[in-house]
């Protein structure tokens, strides 16, 4: 009876009692398939045709073979090991409709808290040429009862190192701890003009406690001059970026704070010049993971999104991002503009038209 030879390459039938050493020509190798070519692993010959790989004589002779190669072993059948876990699968979300971030929301008024800073050595280097002398120091803080009274809960005393945040008219009768003088940056060393308390280290700078005591001023002293800046912003899929293109910001005098839903800006740079700025932002971010990056040109606002995917826009569309205090008061002091087309609903300021504009040289209206 002719049986089946199962050598790689051979496939002839052949009688047991005549199966002689060279009765057989196969591969004793794997096969290969690689850049296109084929072949076996025993042998050197290639081709990129399929039918004349199948078609390739073998290299070996031998005897033939009625034993079938076992069928490799699948995941399922191999239950002795145990089995890898499973890979998590992560699924990129598109934009959530209205209705749905309504109901998943966070409030707004939640407490906000300061977002720790970065501050590059090259911006350290360029606050250390300003080389600000005493003459720009800021006075006093100080507020009168009518300015205090229309401050809103959750205000920040502006006070330099003063973290006090105002509860209603309670907070005024609290002392104020801050620096009467301005931030210095000199060899190396950071300090304050008011107390000379020196160190190397930036972050030890920022938390030095103040040097005078007196009123909290929570709507911002009168000698800084309020501006608009230009602003732009991209994002990944766990990571909202928004840059501020203010120079020479002074990380010791700024802020930017945030709850899960509200971005509150407020940078001093070039000296004299400060920008606000608050937002009601599109999705919900984590605040213990968002952070601030201060270089010479410009401040990036990092925000960690609570959860990866893509938002439509910067802000929600019923959202105004405005300016407080200051900004309002020099926006009217500026030449009047008629407050023309239909964008009252939207940040002029943080639009991306803008932007486009600006860049093409055209003024909006």
């Amino acid at each position: 009876m002719a049986l089946l030879c199962y050598n790689k390459g051979c496939g002839q039938r052949f009688d047991p009692e005549h199966n002689a050493k060279d009765s057989c020509l196969y591969h004793p190798g794997v096969p290969i398939f690689h850049d296109a070519l084929k072949g076996w692993s025993c042998c050197k010959k290639r081709t990129t045709d399929f039918s004349e790989f199948l078609s390739i004589k073998g290299c070996t002779k031998g005897f033939h073979s009625k034993e079938k190669p076992p069928e490799p072993f699948s995941q399922e059948d191999t239950s002795d090991k145990p089995k890898a876990n499973p890979v998590e699968e992560l699924i990129i979300q598109g934009p959530k409709s209205a209705e749905k971030m309504q109901r998943e929301r966070p409030s707004s008024d939640e407490p906000r808290q300061r977002l720790p800073v970065k501050v590059s050595r090259s911006l350290e280097q360029a606050l250390e040429k300003l080389n600000l002398s005493s003459k720009n120091e800021a006075p006093e803080g100080s507020c009168t009862g009518e300015a205090a009274a229309q401050v809103r809960p959750g205000t920040t005393c502006k006070n330099a190192a003063c973290k006090a945040i105002y509860q209603g008219p309670e907070s005024n009768t609290e002392v104020c701890t801050f620096h009467p003088g301005v931030p210095v940056f000199h060899e190396g060393m950071k300090y304050w003009s008011c107390c000379g308390v020196k160190t190397t280290d930036f972050s030890a700078f920022l938390e030095q406690l103040g040097c005078s005591s007196g009123q909290h001023c929570w709507t911002g002293k009168g000698d800084k001059k309020a501006v608009s800046c230009r602003q732009d912003w991209h994002q990944t899929s766990s990571q909202v970026v928004v840059t501020v293109y203010a120079k020479n910001s002074l990380p010791a005098l700024s802020s930017v704070k945030a709850n899960r839903t509200v971005l509150e800006v407020h940078i001093i740079f070039e000296g004299n010049k400060i920008f606000q700025a608050e937002l009601d932002l599109w999705g919900v971010i984590e605040t213990e993971k968002s952070f601030v990056s201060m270089v010479p040109t410009k401040v990036e606002i990092m925000l960690c999104k609570a959860s990866p995917g893509s938002w439509a826009r910067l802000e929600l569309p019923q959202s105004r991002s405005h300016s407080h205090g200051e900004q309002k008061e020099a926006a009217n002091a500026e030449e009047p503009r008629a407050a023309q087309g239909g964008d009252s609903d939207d940040s002029l300021s943080w639009s991306e038209e803008e932007d486009e504009e600006l860049e093409m040289g055209t003024p909006s209206n």
